[in-house]
């Protein structure tokens, strides 16, 4: 009897391509429309009981596919891509970036090492981060999911450079004295995830109060370096915020740079929100100080609206960040010749071994707009949200409920109210009125026990137009919830 062998691809080559086509017209008609939706609506109870089906056993149609698509997916994303999604952290995208990973899922590249294309151009992606942050040339880094990933393997080879034990062998087993990292109340909770997954545990993180501005208190921080080492603590690494995610704070990056300097410590930057303001002429100052960091993380899906997933860490010494990961079984032996030659294996450099060609989007997105608009695009989101700072401030319903001093702003409807148990639960309720509206989607945040309606602007589309639409609809809500 002869094998029947099979295969993935379609039968009908012609007729793929021409959904193709079709699937890319009709998503570059749903972006160039997006103003005209809602930002957000939840997916109905019919669409939520479709994804309760059973695993398919035979193949479908790949139009039935596509339709399913269009009708119980595209319509209930996030919102990120509207000019009017503000909600905690998230870029936009961009066609082009869109059709980028397409193209990058065609290749189908593993970015894992080899002698192949991929690595090209995520080397020439970092050594262009290198050179715009100010890093020496010879440092490393490495493409990740996001920030909290980022983070993770910046603190991780500053544990490894900072042990005076081989902590790779011997693990924190090695260690006479529990090792200490430092943060201000405000970062971002990806750290004390990464403090907790080291074996550090979360008693080795100390959270250091912050001013009236948000910022990391240098001399607090200080005194406890002092009282830790006193009590045969091992201080390791201080973090600074290039922007913080509660209030858009910025530590005073160079003060903790002469700090870390002086104690002898890593200084990590985690400018997953902010790093980017070093491509706006205007406010890079800021975050004066980043480019002294022994290693930063960044995201691009956040300041420079690459679709999800774009993230980097660069670290200062290239060495160190090798010897932190590098670990080569006989299968994954760097050779001189052939697919397993080529000097750049990026899995020597981080956790992951399959790693996707995240790369082609960011690389491509770059040379698209080119440097000088990305900043003018971070210059012009800093100042849209200081037109909203000025239509609070001067609207009597309305409170600032913290400094505002770049792209987010934290607010509430504060009407004729005073009792702050009733001002909570009001905002609270507004805020979900807001979402279901689809009018504008804030996320939200706590400050000084204030419900507060948090806006976090990196997105392309928006014009100053969207802020006074955000105010008028947060009014008229507040004020039928008040009365």
């Amino acid at each position: 009897m002869d094998t029947i062998e099979e295969t993935l691809d379609p039968t009908d080559w012609a007729k793929m391509e021409q959904l193709g086509m079709e699937m890319v017209k009709d998503m570059m008609q749903f972006l160039s429309t997006v103003r005209e939706r809602k930002v957000w609506q939840e997916p109905p109870s019919d669409v939520k009981d479709f994804f309760n089906q059973r695993v398919p056993i035979e193949g479908q149609m790949h139009e039935t596919i596509y339709e399913d698509f269009k009708t119980k997916i595209r319509p209930y994303p996030t919102g990120n891509i509207h000019p009017r999604f503000w909600g905690w952290v998230m870029g936009t995208g961009t066609p082009f970036t869109m059709l980028a990973d397409m193209l990058a899922a065609g290749i189908n590249i593993n970015q894992g090492g080899g002698n192949q294309v991929g690595g090209l151009v995520e080397k020439q992606l970092i050594d262009w981060f290198i050179e715009l942050f100010g890093f020496p040339p010879d440092a490393s880094g490495l493409l990740v999911s996001g920030g909290s990933m980022a983070n993770l393997i910046g603190i991780t080879v500053a544990r490894y450079a900072e042990a005076d034990f081989d902590l790779r062998k011997e693990g924190l087993y090695g260690s006479q004295k529990r090792m200490m990292v430092y943060a201000s109340t405000e970062v971002h909770n990806c750290v004390n995830k990464t403090v907790e997954l080291l074996g550090l545990g979360s008693d080795s993180l100390r959270l250091i109060s912050v001013n009236d501005n948000y910022e990391i208190k240098i001399d607090e921080l200080q005194q406890q370096i002092k009282q830790d080492i006193e009590q045969g603590l091992q201080p390791f690494c201080v973090i600074g915020n290039a922007v913080t995610v509660n209030t858009g704070a910025c530590d005073d990056l160079n003060a903790l740079a002469d700090l870390c300097r002086k104690e002898n410590l890593w200084f990590h930057v985690d400018g997953a929100i902010g790093a980017m303001l070093m491509l706006s002429e205007k406010y890079k100052d800021k975050i004066a100080g980043i480019e002294r960091a022994d290693s930063l993380a960044m995201d691009m899906h956040k300041w420079m609206y690459v679709p999800y997933e774009a993230s980097c860490v660069l670290v200062r010494n290239k060495a160190t960040h090798y010897k932190a990961f590098s670990l080569q079984a006989a299968y994954l032996q760097h050779e001189k010749r052939g697919m397993g030659g080529g000097d750049i294996w990026f899995s020597d450099y981080g956790v992951e071994l399959s790693r996707g060609f995240k790369a082609l989007k960011i690389w491509m997105s770059i040379k698209e707009h080119g440097i000088k608009k990305f900043g003018r695009m971070v210059t012009q989101n800093v100042e849209q949200v200081q037109y909203l700072k000025l239509l609070v401030n001067n609207n009597p319903k309305l409170e600032l409920t913290a400094p505002a001093p770049l792209n987010l702003l934290c607010f509430r409807y504060k009407g004729n109210l005073s009792d702050e148990e009733k001002l909570n639960s009001l905002n609270k309720e507004l805020l979900f009125q807001l979402h279901e509206s689809g009018v504008a989607l804030p996320s939200y945040t706590i400050l000084k026990g204030k419900y507060s309606l948090r806006v976090a602007n990196t997105n392309h589309r928006t014009i100053r137009e969207d802020f006074k639409i955000l105010t008028d609809k947060v009014v008229e809500l507040g004020e039928q919830l008040e009365n």
